[in-house]
């Protein structure tokens, strides 16, 4: 889900009696259920202490600016791509556990680790659009999103994020989110400059906004939706141009200082009442097959969370695209200094 608040550090410690060492996850910001640690260190006596960051890039940066201490991160599965190929993670053998079984082979999607010998498939989901149908009416396109300004006189934000802003624009256009084509991502960039007088912010912080009413719809993902369980008026939307999905993975860090610990969290979450109890409070989606029968009925029966054939059609997802970065943080320079 990635919302991204601010960064939060806490500590469950079990019992010192019980006590089996410790654990330092680094995840997204409000994307883990509180009480899958709690649950791990009962089960294991393994103290747990959590850090989170908003963005791959803002991760990445501290991880090779020299981070030390943190045995588990969550990369997107491009990241994931980028990160082995650097030499950052830690091969785990996670997939010859007896419960890897649970895992669909559709969500081993990370190119560089094709039979998640490293990292284990953790969460996945969609990137769309949050509105208040009150203000707005009803919004089913990206165009429906940025004509509410202008229609309504309601603020619309687009996420902090080069890739998922640069990928509207290249699905209004028709093309790959991950195009290398020069006039691909001019293009993307022409249509997202042409929308952006409309734009109030470009944040992480829109959730907040949009419950306090001092926004009308934002840019976001589905996971947003744990704010707005009793707030009937707030509708989430995959726009009919289409929408990114997302996947993280559960990789450990090569300069990890608990691996085995590190390992047993892994195989922990192989486990799909463990799985399960996340998705009930993220709202994603999860690669655990046996997981899906335990999520709530509000969950299985939401065709924007759990996401059906016609609908997937219209995702994509971001791969590493290499070189043609250069193209990309070139273009989101100019989108976010145009005036």
């Amino acid at each position: 889900m990635h919302s991204a608040c601010v960064a939060v550090a806490f500590s469950l410690v079990a019992g010192s009696a019980l006590a089996e060492g410790t654990l330092s996850l680094y995840n997204w910001g409000d994307y883990i259920n509180p009480e899958v640690l709690t649950k791990f260190t009962e089960e294991t006596g393994i103290a747990v202490t959590l850090d989170t960051y908003s963005s791959n890039e803002e991760m990445l940066a501290k991880i090779q600016a020299g981070a030390t201490g943190y045995d588990i991160v969550f990369p997107s599965v491009h990241m994931n791509d980028i990160m082995l190929k650097l030499g950052l993670l830690e091969k785990t053998g996670i997939n010859q556990h007896p419960d890897f079984k649970n895992i669909d082979p559709a969500f081993l999607r990370a190119k560089e680790d094709p039979e998640s010998e490293y990292c284990l498939p953790y969460a996945w989901g969609t990137v769309g659009v949050f509105y208040n149908e009150t203000v707005t009416g009803p919004v089913a396109s990206w165009e429906d999103f940025f004509a509410i300004p202008e229609k309504t006189g309601g603020k619309i934000t687009l996420l902090d994020d080069m890739r998922e802003v640069l990928a509207i624009g290249l699905m209004a256009n028709g093309k790959s989110v991950n195009s290398a084509e020069p006039a691909d991502v001019q293009a993307a960039t022409d249509y997202i400059l042409s929308k952006k007088a409309a734009v109030s912010a470009f944040t992480y912080e829109s959730m907040a906004m949009l419950s306090s009413g001092d926004i009308a719809a934002a840019h976001f993902f589905v996971g947003g939706n744990v704010f707005f369980t009793e707030t009937p008026n707030v509708k989430y939307v995959i726009p009919t141009e289409g929408a990114t999905m997302y996947q993280e993975n559960i990789c450990v860090l090569a300069s990890a200082p608990n691996k085995e610990n590190a390992k047993k969290f892994m195989e922990f979450y192989l486990k799909p009442e463990i799985a399960a109890l996340n998705v009930a409070q993220q709202f994603n989606g999860t690669p655990n097959v046996p997981a899906n029968d335990l999520t709530p009925d509000f969950i299985k029966s939401n065709p924007n969370i759990n996401v059906q054939g016609d609908t997937m059609a219209r995702l994509q997802i971001f791969e590493d695209i290499g070189a043609a970065l250069k193209l990309y943080d070139r273009a989101w320079n100019t989108v976010r200094t145009a005036q």
